[in-house]
């Protein structure tokens, strides 16, 4: 049975950061796990009222950042949909269906480090970041059970997402970040879920790290999609922009 997993995504110039680790460890993690029948995301960046999923036949790729180079505007991710994926998130979610929407850079990023071909068909699933924790882990628990028909379920945000803190390249990490990064490692490695779940409460800094929810909220719908907790892997980027992966299984 595939994991679940929570990815870090990180800016979207770890596609052209050629030594950037969190692009080694994204590059290689496609390999290291058996290869899905087809792909649901649920990124940080398509937030809506309301579970909404894609039904596009090709998905479009949405370059929804600026200021960065040209190089990235010109990237493609030409992955299919997955119709019956699609129903089938809308029967166990009540979800609706945008047929028009694309994949979004927390979605594609990931993806096209980690399958390249874009050979494998992807279903993009939108966050509801007004709502809290609990919520986000009973969407994943309600599709959980997708896990054993060969569907990849990723959670893509940032263990720790404070855009204004960052100075990019520096690779010199905030002790807040560091803080906050090991107490997630802790609670990975404790298979402490209660924690995991309360981090507003228990977590080091956690309005430092996080703002606003929306990166990290995705944590919990492959949270809830899984069980046991592995560490994939850990570190920093631009400071303080972690690339912390988690994998449930």
């Amino acid at each position: 049975m595939l994991p679940s997993l929570f990815l870090s995504h990180g800016s979207p110039t770890v596609l052209i950061e050629k030594d950037s680790p969190g692009r080694a460890f994204l590059a290689q993690l496609g390999s290291q796990i058996e290869r899905p029948k087809s792909i649901l995301v649920v990124s940080a960046h398509w937030e809506t009222e309301s579970p909404t999923v894609t039904g596009a036949g090709v998905l479009e790729t949405i370059h929804d950042f600026y200021g960065f180079p040209n190089e990235l505007f010109q990237m493609t991710y030409p992955a299919e949909g997955a119709g019956d994926l699609s129903q089938t998130v809308q029967t166990l979610l009540g979800a609706k269906l945008d047929d028009k929407r694309g994949l979004d850079h927390g979605a594609w990023s990931a993806l096209k480090l980690m399958y390249p071909e874009a050979d494998i068909p992807v279903v993009q699933l939108s966050l509801q970041s007004h709502l809290a924790a609990q919520y986000h882990y009973d969407i994943g628990s309600k599709l959980s059970e997708l896990r054993k028909e060969g569907v990849l379920i990723i959670g893509s945000g940032a263990a720790t997402h404070n855009l204004r803190a960052l100075t990019w390249y520096d690779k010199a990490p905030d002790p807040w970040a560091v803080e906050y990064e090991d107490w997630l490692v802790k609670t990975v490695e404790e298979q402490d879920h209660d924690a995991l779940l309360h981090a507003r409460e228990s977590a080091p800094h956690y309005s430092m790290a996080h703002p606003v929810d929306e990166h990290w909220l995705p944590i919990y719908v492959a949270m809830g999609a899984g069980d046991k907790m592995r560490l994939l892997h850990r570190g920093f980027e631009h400071r303080n922009l972690s690339m912390a992966a988690v994998a449930f299984d």
